[in-house]
C-alpha cells in the first residue's frame, strides 16, 4: 500500500493479491474504492457455451475481504460494472453469495452501476447509485466527457505495458491527470487496455500531464503517458 495525492487528498494505492488489479484507499474517509469486479464473469459466458475458470466471484470477493482488512477501510465504494450483467447476482453460488452478503452487512456499501449491471438488483445488498459525490471528488464508472470538476473512475482496466531487456512486461495501473483518477480493474478475469491508449488519453483530457501509477516493492512508480505542451 503506498500513498499518493489527488486534488490535495491523500490516497493509497492498494496491491490485489497476486498482481491481480488493485484498488485505492482514502484515509479521510475510510473508504476503499474498487472498480470493474466483473461479478460471474464465468457464469456469464458459460450460458453461451464458453467456458472460463469457476469461482471467479469467490476469488475477486476472497481478495475484496483481504483489502479491506489491509486497510481497515468502513466503507466501500464500487465502480461500476459490479457484476458483469445486472441477473449476475441471481447466479453467485452460496458460499460466494454468502461472503458477499457478509461484507455489505459489515460496511457501508456503495454500488455504482456500470454499463455491464445498470439495473443491479436489491440482492446484492448495499446502496445502488449512478454516481456519487464525496468530498468534492465525483464517483461515477466511467470518466465524462467535458466534465471539468475532480472524479475518480473505472471502465477502461489500464494496464502499464513496457518492454525491459526484451520483455514485455504488463501490470494493472491507475492513471492520474490534474482532475481525473481512473482505478484499475479489481475483478480476477478482467483483461486490460494499455494505459497509453488514445482512448484512455482521450478520456483524462483536460490535462496537463498524465501519469500511470504503479505500486513496487513498496514504493510508488509513477509513469509519464502523456505531456501537454509547455
Amino acid at each position: 500500500m503506498v500513498p499518493f495525492s489527488f486534488r490535495s487528498e491523500e490516497m493509497h494505492l492498494v496491491a490485489a493479491a497476486g498482481s491481480r488489479g488493485g484498488a485505492i484507499y482514502w484515509p479521510r474517509e475510510q473508504a476503499l474504492l474498487v472498480a470493474d469486479l466483473h461479478l460471474e464473469k464465468a457464469s456469464f459466458y458459460a450460458k453461451g457455451g464458453q467456458m472460463l475458470p469457476p469461482y471467479d466471484s469467490r476469488e475477486t470477493l476472497e481478495r475484496l475481504a483481504l483489502a479491506v482488512r489491509q486497510t481497515g477501510a468502513r466503507r466501500v465504494f464500487a465502480l461500476g460494472d459490479n457484476f458483469h450483467d445486472s441477473r449476475g447476482t441471481d447466479r453467485l453460488e452460496p458460499y460466494a453469495a454468502g461472503m458477499l452478503a457478509a461484507l455489505t452487512r459489515a460496511l457501508d456499501w456503495v454500488w455504482i452501476t456500470g454499463n455491464h449491471d445498470p439495473e443491479l438488483g436489491a440482492e446484492a445488498g448495499g446502496m445502488r447509485v449512478e454516481e456519487l459525490e464525496i468530498s468534492g471528488l465525483v464517483l461515477r464508472h466511467k470518466a465524462r466527457e467535458g466534465a471539468t470538476g475532480p472524479e475518480l473512475s473505472g471502465h477502461y482496466h489500464p494496464r502499464l505495458i513496457v518492454s525491459a531487456r526484451g520483455r514485455r512486461i504488463a501490470r494493472p495501473c491507475a492513471v492520474r491527470s490534474d482532475n481525473r483518477l481512473i482505478l484499475p480493474a479489481f475483478g480476477a478475469l478482467t483483461g486490460g487496455m494499455d494505459a497509453s491508449d488514445p482512448a484512455i488519453l482521450s478520456a483524462m483530457q483536460p490535462a496537463s500531464a498524465i501519469d500511470a501509477l504503479v505500486p513496487a516493492t513498496g514504493r510508488l512508480i509513477a509513469y509519464p503517458l502523456w505531456r501537454g505542451s509547455v
